[in-house]
């Protein structure tokens, strides 16, 4: 059986999705007994990033921007030369002349719940001209599709409940973080934060100290909803509010927010290596998501992984992958995120939140998701969904 994977968001380059893809391309390599052959397509930017280890595994560049016009024609007829028995798009936007059956990995139904012209450099004509294409182009890919990953459970229902014909096809494959966590040199880790502005002096003994703060990583798009610090940071100016993602419109456009509204505790780190953010997991007092909508939510994940309590909004798919093990709060409320955010720092908590996260972190694997991945290529060919 030859298998083609869309892996363009691969890596860095596509960020949550690109993990996502990076992950189960590593994964489904190791899979026992699979003896498929999968043809990998990855951008120029990333094509070197990725270094097949099974031999099973080969890649090819597909230079095609995501969402364009080059993606809907060329990318076709190159996948068409390959004449796969099943094609794996592991986001939406699956070409509308696909050559052969395919099954799609949904992680959110954002546009659905949040369009707006916030969310798009582009102007209201052109971003309202965009999301009627998202809806066309993501409608047929659901439609078309053997079968359709979900990362959540609440991602599926929403899925169904959008799509009720797409109940009896789609099917949840969960996210994870690694079982392990990068180890930094303690002089690395200081020089880090030192570059990052959290250097608070010395103490008595010449040790150096560093600022309390608490760590968000991700984008800055509206529904990620970072407007909220505007109210919580000043409320602890004694609490630095670190952002870790890289620049872009919608970052440029949130310093510009905190900037004219003068706090000066909320600060930035750009793009910084996954080394260099777990020094960040290590080293915060806690991890904060307000995001309004989640399909999955992995960074907190992750944080659970390094023992770092989170605090998260009760929004989206957050309860459900977090279950106990994270404080939460409603985002709409800023007072709400204070209070949580006080919670995690109180050493009992923390200390009890910190196993919690440890335990809630290793109910899930990447392993099982690619195994899980696998046995559903295998299914849509034998044409049980």
């Amino acid at each position: 059986m030859k298998i083609g994977i869309d892996a363009r968001f691969y890596g860095s380059l596509g960020k949550g999705l690109g993990r996502y893809t990076e992950k189960l391309i590593t994964y489904l390599e190791a899979v026992p007994g699979d003896a498929c052959t999968y043809v990998v397509f990855l951008r120029r930017e990333n094509f070197d990033e990725y270094k097949p280890k099974n031999p099973r595994f080969t890649k090819v560049m597909a230079d095609y921007p995501w969402y364009g016009w080059r993606e809907q024609l060329l990318f076709p007829l190159q996948l068409r030369r390959f004449k796969f028995d099943l094609i794996h798009f592991p986001h939406f936007n699956v070409p509308i002349l696909v050559p052969a059956p395919f099954t799609v990995t949904v992680h959110d139904l954002i546009l659905f719940h949040f369009p707006t012209v916030k969310a798009s450099e582009l102007s209201p004509f052109l971003y309202w001209l965009k999301y009627v294409a998202y809806r066309i182009v993501i409608t047929l890919a659901i439609r078309r599709a053997r079968a359709i990953i979900a990362v959540s459970e609440f991602t599926r229902t929403d899925i169904c409940s959008t799509y009720r014909w797409a109940a009896l096809k789609t099917v949840v494959t969960l996210e994870a973080a690694e079982s392990s966590c990068f180890w930094t040199h303690p002089s690395v880790e200081r020089e880090l934060l030192r570059a990052l502005g959290l250097f608070g002096g010395q103490d008595e003994t010449g040790s150096d100290q560093f600022l309390p703060f608490v760590l968000y990583v991700g984008n800055a798009y509206p529904h990620k909803n970072l407007e909220l610090l505007l109210s919580v940071a000043p409320a602890m100016p004694d609490v630095v509010f670190l952002c870790v993602g890289k620049e872009d419109f919608f970052y440029h456009s949130f310093r510009k927010q905190v900037t004219a509204a003068g706090v000066s505790n909320i600060r930035f780190a750009g793009y910084i290596d996954d080394r260099s953010v777990g020094v960040l997991y290590r080293r915060a007092r806690a991890y904060l998501f307000p995001s309004f909508y989640e399909g999955f939510g992995l960074p907190g994940l992750e944080a659970m992984n390094y023992g770092l309590p989170v605090v998260a909004a009760r929004a989206g798919s957050l309860p459900e992958i977090y279950a106990g093990a994270a404080v939460y709060f409603n985002p709409r409320d800023g007072k709400a995120c204070i209070r949580a955010l006080q919670q995690a720092f109180e050493s009992e908590r923390a200390k009890r939140h910190r196993q919690l996260g440890f335990d809630q972190a290793s109910r899930f694997s990447w392993e099982r998701m690619a195994f899980e991945t696998s046995r559903l290529y295998k299914n849509c060919l034998s044409k049980k969904y």
